[in-house]
């Protein structure tokens, strides 16, 4: 005999349109508000209060908290009402009064979050951003159109980056660093504007990074930033050893598509 699927919790006094839809087990609390063309999957929470425009796809298990809002239209004032889009993936948790905009077509006309992120309360994810997974942006961090944060990534309080700015895997800004150039894997940074101090190894520890890898990571660091090198001739250094390093692959990758260069 199978159990019967859980039910939607939806209070009375929130408001739902016809066109949005629900996935089993959602729960919705007073005064919400969500709009049409809003996909909500199984087992999400939306608070208090929280309003969710759409086209947007919300995955599963998601907790999104009061006052947020949630697939607003992009403040650009080049938008003029087209449809676009906000993809967030699942396990996320979005606190209180954290604004994510939907896509413009200057871009890809989509805003996308992945999977089992936490954004603490007043964080801003503007139009177009790419966010991976496992990213912590702390309260009131915030994010100018067009930015690609990479999984693990952590932003301090206060934190600010610059529109079209890339923040590799693992890296770590501090409270209220101005980060206005591209953030290498690894690399921790902080200060008004952004400085490189080292790498993120505590944050390395705590996923695991064995002794080895963060030792490969320390030298590619001392290469990129206190040899002396050109930037081109740091990345080829760092090149040449990285046929024996995942961890350095990725780092040159990361140089390799870097627009606004880096933060030196």
């Amino acid at each position: 005999m199978h159990s019967a699927a859980p039910l939607n919790v939806i209070d009375r006094r929130a408001v739902i349109d016809p066109a949005a839809e629900l996935d089993e087990g959602v729960v919705v609390e007073p005064f919400a508000v969500i709009g049409p063309h809003v996909q909500i999957g199984k087992g999400s929470e939306i608070g208090p209060h929280a309003v969710i425009r759409g086209p947007c796809v919300i995955g599963r298990d998601n907790q999104i908290f009061q006052f947020a809002s949630i697939g607003e239209d992009p403040q650009d004032q080049k938008y003029g009402g087209e449809t676009t889009y906000l993809e967030i993936g699942d396990r996320n948790t979005i606190r209180e009064f954290t604004t994510i905009h939907r896509g413009t077509v200057q871009d890809k006309s989509v805003t996308t979050i992945g999977s089992d992120n936490l954004l603490m309360a007043y964080t801003h994810v503007a139009h177009d951003c790419r966010i991976g997974n496992h990213v912590v942006m702390a309260n009131a961090a915030s994010l100018g159109g067009h930015v690609h944060v990479d999984d693990w990534a952590i932003l301090g309080g206060f934190s600010v980056i610059h529109q079209y700015c890339r923040v590799g895997r693992h890296c770590f800004a501090a409270m209220g660093s101005i980060v206005s150039k591209d953030v290498p894997p690894y690399v921790m940074v902080g200060g008004h504007p952004a400085r490189p101090h080292g790498i993120n190894a505590e944050g390395l520890r705590r996923r695991q990074f064995s002794p080895e890898q963060l030792a490969t990571i320390k030298r590619a660091y001392k290469i990129l930033y206190t040899a002396g090198l050109p930037l081109a001739a740091a990345r080829e250094e760092i090149a040449a050893a990285a046929s024996d390093s995942e961890e350095l692959r990725v780092l040159v990758a990361f140089l390799d598509l870097s627009e606004r260069s880096i933060i030196r």
